[in-house]
């Protein structure tokens, strides 16, 4: 007695169709489980035979063998639970073969038969429908996020009966649906505002030049200054997210266990804050089994690093990769996993180590060797990677002792959003989206100063000794900034302010 039922593994953000094959022949009672699986798939026999028994179907006292195809990939979790018993009752005649064919199945069973939910279900949704399978049979919890995808059924069940009614025809379960819109519209709410911040009009400048081109931000001030304040806004001034942003950042979210199941859809920009003492792995993914790490997690986001320099320096080394390539690669022994992580690094640190050098620099207490020594927790590498360095000093008491607001989130994403249509004309047909990623080739092509920016460039690149990749940063600074001026050339006067945004290169502190 031979039976197939489809179900799928999980490889990165994307899922694979898995053959859940089982055979059943006359021996002793054995339960062999086959195709690369780990311990939770091993332990699935002991679920499979209470869940089966107590929901009242027989369990048949013969050799079972399963077989998990390809059976060269690695099967992880305990989601292989339902289409293993599924698999075992089409063996024995339980179930009919029709329908099994076209649907897979996912869930993990309790030992009473209750369906419990998964990682992963709009990876699967997406593989399945890409597969054209009529749809996915998956625990009712985990239906909203699988029918965010448009085009298949998802058939939401809470136990094993209900699973093996539909497939038999003796029971209708309408496929369960949301309105993508409307959920899209829901969940892209606002956060804080920007009206809120009192003063600091230069970093909030800054913030928008770095929002319009998605430029990477350090911000260099005294504790209190509003370093973390100013950050958390800065999701509600990048444009809002497209569908396909959206699914692509759900399924990093979903392969993760953290996905809102009664949202199933995220469509706000991430903005993710990591402690200083997170891991390299805690930051950039992997472990024994990889898992996508914060650098994944802020996809399409905000990546906050406050104190940066309390960050263990071989941390912040491994951003390196992905702030160049937007994914990362983690390679192990059995398998090399590729996860996205197109961010935007905002950073924070005090000026020195008590945090009071610059602006009122009486009460600094640090010798010139401890400043060195602080700043040199940050490598030269990773800073070049950095396109803009703001001050954010004090807040003067005439700036918090006003009442009025001052400009709102709404009005800064206007201009961004405007700033950001002309990179996606300019960069169509590329797949490069904004500024801050553009190759080379695009710098050379699009990034060509007026002969007075030409002129400042060359005095403060040979008295200041910019690298070429400082270099490169600031004509990329300079493209956002006439972009949000609606300008076609780069002038002298973008230049200008490009220049104002390196403070590091300049020695200001």
């Amino acid at each position: 007695m031979l039976a197939k039922a489809l179900s799928s593994a999980l490889l990165g953000i994307d899922a694979v169709i898995v053959d859940v094959e089982v055979d059943i022949s006359p021996g002793l009672p054995q339960f062999a489980t086959v195709g690369l699986p780990d311990g939770a798939v091993k332990e699935s026999k002991d679920r499979v035979k209470s869940a089966l028994k107590n929901a009242g179907y027989d369990f048949p006292p013969r050799k079972i063998t399963v077989n998990l195809a390809p059976a060269d990939l690695k099967k992880e979790g305990a989601a292989f639970d339902l289409p293993i018993s599924v698999g075992i009752l089409a063996a024995t005649g339980a179930v009919k073969d029709e329908r099994l064919k076209k649907y897979l199945l996912l869930g993990e069973l309790s030992l009473d038969g209750i369906i419990k939910p998964v990682r992963g279900c709009l990876s699967v949704a997406v593989a399945a429908r890409t597969a054209g399978l009529a749809g996915i049979i998956v625990p009712r919890e985990n239906a909203p996020e699988g029918a965010v995808v448009a085009g298949i059924d998802v058939i939401g069940v809470s136990e094993l009966a209900e699973v093996v009614e539909f497939l038999n025809g003796e029971r209708r379960i309408d496929p369960h649906r949301v309105d993508v819109a409307e959920l899209f519209e829901r969940n892209a709410g606002t956060g804080d505002d920007f009206a809120e911040v009192k003063g600091q009009e230069h970093a909030k400048r800054a913030l928008e030049v770095a929002a319009a081109g998605s430029h990477n931000l350090l911000m260099i001030g005294p504790p209190g200054s509003g370093k973390t304040m100013l950050a958390r806004r800065i999701p509600t001034i990048l444009p809002r997210m497209s569908f396909e942003e959206a699914i692509e950042t759900s399924k990093v979210y979903s392969i993760t266990g953290l996905l809102d199941r009664e949202h199933a859809l995220i469509a706000q920009r991430p903005f993710r804050s990591p402690h200083h003492t997170v891991s390299d792995i805690g930051l950039i993914g992997g472990g024994n089994t990889p898992r996508p790490g914060e650098v994944s997690l802020s996809h399409y986001g905000v990546l906050f690093l406050d104190e940066l320099p309390e960050f263990k320096k071989n941390v912040l080394e491994v951003l390196r990769q992905p702030l160049e390539d937007g994914k990362v690669t983690i390679s192990r022994a059995l398998m090399s996993l590729t996860y996205p992580s197109r961010f935007m690094l905002v950073a924070a640190m005090n000026p020195c180590k008590c945090g009071q050098r610059g602006e009122n620099s009486t009460g600094c207490t640090c010798t010139p060797r401890e400043v060195h020594q602080y700043r040199s927790r940050i490598s030269g590498p990773l800073l070049d990677r950095i396109d803009i360095h703001i001050e954010v000093p004090a807040v003067r008491y005439r700036d918090l002792a006003d009442r009025a607001e001052g400009e709102s989130s709404a009005e800064i994403v206007t201009r961004v959003e405007r700033a950001r249509e002309i990179q996606l004309e300019r960069f169509k047909g590329t797949k490069v989206h904004c500024n801050a990623h553009m190759a080379p080739r695009q710098i050379r092509k699009f990034c060509e100063p007026d002969a007075g920016g030409h002129r400042l460039l060359e005095v403060v690149t040979e008295k200041l000794g910019f690298s070429a990749r400082a270099y490169t940063r600031i004509l990329k600074v300079a493209r956002t900034i006439a972009d949000l001026e609606g300008t076609e050339s780069i002038r002298e006067q973008h230049i200008a302010e490009a220049i104002q945004y390196r403070s590091l290169d300049r020695k200001t502190f």
